[in-house]
Formats: C-alpha cells, sequence, structure tokens
C-alpha cells in the first residue's frame, strides 16, 4: 500500500499533486450541475422514482418480516436482491460503453417498473409468499446491474467535466432525499393502507424517470468500435483498476464497508420491533434517520468545490461510519438510535460520495462504464453479502450482535488503513 499514490502511467494525475487556489464551502456552488436542462429532467425524474424505490424497499423488508420473522430470511431476500450485481454488472458496464446511454435507461427502467406491479398484484390477490418478494428482489437487481453503470456514465454526457463532481455529489443528495421521503411515506402507508399501496406506488413513480428521459436532447450517439471480445474489453476496465493503486485502494474501502459495516440496514425491521419496539412508523422514521444524516453529506460535498483534503474527508467518513454502526447496535433508546443512525448516514454518504468523487475524476472516458461498474459492483452487489452474513449471526447470537458484528469488522479495516496506507489521507 506504501504506492497508493504513485501513478503507474504517465496519463494518470498525480492525486496528491497542489491544486489552484479556489476550494472551500460555497452554497453558492451546491446546484451548478442543475444548469443543464438535461441534468435537471434527470434530477427531477429520479427524485420522484426514488422515492418510490425507497417506499417499495422499506415496504418489501416489513413484508418478508411479517411473513417469517425471521432476520436470516430478511438477510436472504436482501442477498437476492444484491447478487445480481456481482454476477451481471461488469456486462452492464460494457454494454454503457457501447450502446446509448438513454436508450438502456429506458429499458431498465420500464421493467423495473413492471417488477413493482407485479409485486403489488401478488399482495393484493394474497398469495404472496417470502421467496416470491425474493426471486421479483433477484429480477430488481439483475435489471439495476445495468442501469447503475449506465446512469454513472450518463451524468458526464448531460453535464460535461467542468460540473461532473458537481453533478455526482447531487445524485447522493437527490438519493438521499428520496430516502428521508420515501422510508416516512412507506411508514404511514404501511400503518393506513398496507404493503401492497406503497409497491403500486412504486410503479407509478418510474412515470417520472421514463419521460424525463424522453424529454432529453442528446446529440447522436456513436459507439467506440471495437474488434476485440467482450471478455477483453472487460478485462481492459479490469486491468486499469488493478494498476491504479489510486483507484484500486478507494474501491476495496468501499467494498469492505459495504460488505460488513452496511449489514446493519437488514436488521432495521428486527431492531425496530424487537429491541426498540417502535413498529412500522417507528421503522420508517429509523430510515428516514439515516437518510436526514446521509443527505446532509451529500449537499456539504457539493458544495465544497475543489476542496484540497478529499483524502481527509475520506478518512473521516470511512471511520466515523462504523463507530457509529456499533454504538445503535448497543443502544436500547429510539430516541438515542435516531441521533446515531443519522451521523451513521452522514458518515457513509461522505465516505461513498468522495470516493466516487476521486473515482470519476481519474477515469478516462473511454473506460467509465467499465470501471463505474466494478465500483457499483462493490457498492451495492457487497451490501447484499454483509447483509445475509449479518442475518445469520442475528439468527444465533441476537440482533444487536449482528448489526455490531459488521461495524466491528469495518473500523478494524478503517484503521488498518489509516496507519498502513497514510498517503490516503492525501489525496486531494
Amino acid at each position: 500500500m506504501d504506492d497508493l499514490a504513485q501513478p503507474t502511467t504517465e496519463s494518470q494525475p498525480d492525486p496528491t499533486a497542489p491544486l489552484p487556489p479556489g476550494g472551500g464551502f460555497s452554497w453558492a456552488r451546491t446546484f451548478a450541475a442543475l444548469r443543464h436542462r438535461n441534468y435537471r429532467l434527470f434530477f427531477i425524474g429520479q427524485l420522484v422514482s426514488l422515492t418510490g424505490t425507497w417506499m417499495q424497499n422499506v415496504a418489501e423488508r416489513w413484508l418478508v418480516w411479517e411473513l417469517t420473522g425471521s432476520p436470516f430470511k430478511l438477510g436472504v431476500v436482501t442477498f437476492a436482491a444484491g447478487v445480481p450485481v456481482l454476477l451481471f454488472s461488469l456486462w452492464g458496464g460494457l454494454v454503457a460503453d457501447r450502446v446509448p446511454k438513454r436508450r438502456l435507461l429506458l429499458w431498465t427502467q420500464s421493467f423495473m417498473m413492471t417488477l413493482a406491479l407485479i409485486l403489488a398484484v401478488d399482495v393484493i390477490l394474497g398469495t404472496v409468499q417470502w421467496w416470491h418478494v425474493g426471486i421479483l428482489a433477484f429480477l430488481l437487481g439483475t435489471a439495476n446491474s445495468f442501469d447503475a453503470p449506465a446512469r454513472q456514465a450518463f451524468v458526464v454526457e448531460m453535464v460535461g467535466r467542468s460540473d461532473l463532481m458537481n453533478a455526482i455529489a447531487l445524485n447522493s443528495a437527490l438519493f438521499n432525499s428520496a430516502r428521508i421521503i420515501g422510508p416516512a411515506l412507506a411508514g404511514v402507508t404501511l400503518a393506513a393502507l398496507g404493503t401492497a399501496w406503497c409497491f403500486a406506488l412504486n410503479a407509478l413513480s418510474f412515470l417520472a424517470v421514463l419521460i424525463g428521459l424522453a424529454l432529453m436532447r442528446v446529440p447522436p450517439y456513436v459507439g467506440a468500435v471495437s474488434t476485440e471480445s467482450s471478455f477483453v474489453q472487460i478485462r481492459e476496465g479490469v486491468t486499469y483498476i488493478w494498476r491504479h493503486p489510486y483507484v484500486r485502494t478507494l474501491i476495496a474501502l468501499v467494498a469492505v464497508s459495504n460488505m460488513f459495516a452496511l449489514g446493519y440496514m437488514a436488521l432495521l425491521p428486527a431492531l425496530a420491533q424487537d429491541v426498540l419496539h417502535v413498529g412500522t412508523v417507528g421503522f420508517g422514521f429509523m430510515t428516514t434517520a439515516i437518510g436526514v444524516g446521509a443527505l446532509a453529506g451529500a449537499l456539504c460535498i457539493a458544495s465544497l468545490g475543489d476542496f484540497q483534503r478529499k483524502g481527509r474527508l475520506l478518512t473521516a467518513g470511512n471511520l466515523l461510519f462504523p463507530v457509529m454502526v456499533i454504538a445503535l447496535s448497543l443502544s436500547r433508546s429510539f430516541h438515542l438510535t435516531m441521533g446515531f443512525l443519522v451521523v451513521a448516514g452522514l458518515g457513509f454518504m461522505t465516505q461513498n460520495a468522495t470516493a466516487n468523487t476521486l473515482v470519476q475524476t481519474t477515469v478516462p472516458d473511454a473506460l467509465r462504464g467499465r470501471v463505474m461498474s466494478v465500483y457499483m459492483m462493490v457498492f451495492q452487489g457487497f451490501f447484499p453479502i454483509g447483509a445475509l452474513i449479518a442475518g445469520a449471526v442475528a439468527e444465533q447470537f441476537g440482533v444487536p450482535a449482528g448489526a455490531a458484528f459488521g461495524g466491528v469488522i469495518a473500523l478494524a479495516y478503517g484503521l488498518f488503513l489509516h496507519w498502513r496506507a497514510p498517503k490516503l489521507r492525501a489525496l486531494r
């Protein structure tokens, strides 16, 4: 790890080199990317659609808990949703580099809308089983394996390089705005109308993003010409990551954090019901609390401009997040847990938005889809593995132990990086 910041090719920028003055916190820069019409359409559509997605995420976990009462089966369903990201993300990144990204997004978002409708009908008919939810979660994860790399790589086409960093942070902000609104709405809807309405409203929300994509004005797409096989092209992206210690270490950091510390998310229904005794509404607001902290972190990063101490910001988030996971696993107070969840969301988003920004500002355009497919594979695909582990530990040793287990491992790895990779803190 001593070569962390040493570029291995002449084309890679030195992330520790001095930058020109002008960085620092400024609310005036927070929403700079919204001056681009296509990005405004994307932003509004995603905000509505992601709100529905969060409603479904909350209702889906609650439905599985009602049907089974098993922390392990909660972990299984979460694993089913994420394992396709591990299986198919590299192919999704290749497709994103080879076809019009807007067209690909129209197809993936339409398929996701159909899956939400199927789940709503299954619940309304009273035929739903927990494994039905698992199968539909697997199909949704498969669609997301192609959708996520395309969304990540499409940002630069909407805003250009000058506003790329701001747009990445705003993407995190809109995701977490939906994370605040969606779970709160889900908690109320679950209590008043039941899970089917959460799934139906999610299906309806996809219309916003589909309309936004249809209204965009984009230049004719000219795909890159390659005579290489798909496997060779995928290997090209993986090889780029492996040969650039700077990018490789950032992705490894995100992988460990999402595999272990984030596993507590799968146990939130059990924490709400069996540990804190706050029911569906409390569960919804617990999920919202995470979004409040994450939104605050995303907006702060969007406002930092060319802040020259991103490595220190990354390290702070990487250590703060698992500490808060351990703290909430020990809490038996709902109000104290809500505070820990807010700070956990802040740490999580500070870590991941900074890591995403550092990777995206380094990767060449021709490899962006493939490199970001690896990033999204560890960002989204490793969480279900951690959820499965957390569920298994919770089944044997109790829900708090299941949450604390991953937090301890992630904190140990963060401290290891702090000791063995000091150049990580110097990244700019």
